[in-house]
């Protein structure tokens, strides 16, 4: 097998973790094979090495550029989702290669966000992919005392952040889930009130192209209330069925013209904490073809 083609998997994890985006790790992968289709190979001693420093130095110039983009979006910015499991959460996808599956978790890349191109790099290759700083330092381009300092930085700024340390209880969150998704095709604002927490927060990433509240929607009247207000207006013909998007449970929706939004749900002690609905059409193309592709395979 071909190095590049044996670095698949790990590449397009680093890829997606530095960006958020799935499309941008694809075209991040795509450049990353011409050069080393143009790489004199019997000059490069390491490929493993060489190809994660190439992907690692594009993945660092397209979030560099994205971040200019994204001053301009239109409404609220979320990570690009890959699926991970089919329906009743069962493993599949591209990032089932690469290890510590959690480490690709939607909250976690939204936290990412807060760091800058160099910190997320040394963050990423060291806690997702276990690189020790002296291979960090080689891979970005700096020294060792350097790297050690990007990787520290990022973890202080990560770590007063709300985090899921425990893994789901993926029976409780199906329960719920269908609960909610009960009351509000049923129009129930009191009822879906119920399996709200005090302070819930609901976010849409539409960029724009799609009907969505542009600004985050907070406290559970409001969100019950926008929720079921949305699935009157947009709701006929779509179906939502559980499956798994970034290594979580997930709820995919589905139109008669295909994936309208990928939706995360975050659940506490007290019920719902927080939505946070992937709307954008361009954001669901890549799982939009993974389900084409498993739908082929069935």
């Amino acid at each position: 097998m071909d190095d590049f083609e044996r670095m698949r998997g790990r590449l397009f994890g680093i890829a997606y973790r530095m960006t958020g985006t799935a499309t941008d790790a694809e075209e991040i992968l795509q450049d990353a094979w011409l050069r080393w289709q143009d790489a004199g190979r019997d000059a490069v001693r390491d490929p493993d090495a060489y190809l994660a420093k190439v992907v690692t130095n594009l993945s660092i110039k397209a979030l560099t550029s994205a971040r200019a983009r994204r001053e301009t979006y239109v409404g609220e910015w979320l990570p690009e989702p890959v699926l991970t499991g089919r329906a009743e959460f069962d493993a599949l996808g591209p990032l089932e290669i690469v290890t510590e599956r959690e480490s690709v978790s939607f909250a976690l890349l939204l936290l990412l966000e807060r760091l800058t191109p160099a910190e997320r790099a040394a963050y990423v290759l060291h806690e997702a992919f276990a690189y020790g700083y002296r291979d960090v330092a080689a891979l970005i381009g700096t020294s060792e005392a350097n790297a050690r300092q990007l990787a520290s930085r990022a973890g202080k700024k990560l770590a007063g952040e709300p985090r899921q340390e425990q893994p789901v209880d993926r029976a409780g969150w199906r329960t719920l889930v269908e609960r909610f998704l009960a009351a509000a095709r049923l129009g129930e604002v009191e009822e879906l009130e119920k399996l709200l927490a005090a302070d819930v927060m609901s976010r849409a990433d539409s960029g724009g192209k799609v009907s969505a509240a542009r600004n985050v929607v907070i406290g559970r009247d409001r969100v019950a209330r926008y929720v079921i207000g949305a699935l009157q207006r947009f709701g006929a013909g779509i179906e939502a069925y559980l499956a798994e998007a970034n290594g979580e449970p997930a709820l995919v929706a589905v139109g008669p013209d295909g994936v309208v939004a990928i939706c995360f749900i975050g659940t506490g002690p007290d019920g719902v904490t927080d939505l946070q609905f992937v709307m954008n059409p361009d954001k669901l193309a890549f799982a939009a073809t993974q389900l084409s592709k498993l739908a082929s395979e069935t």
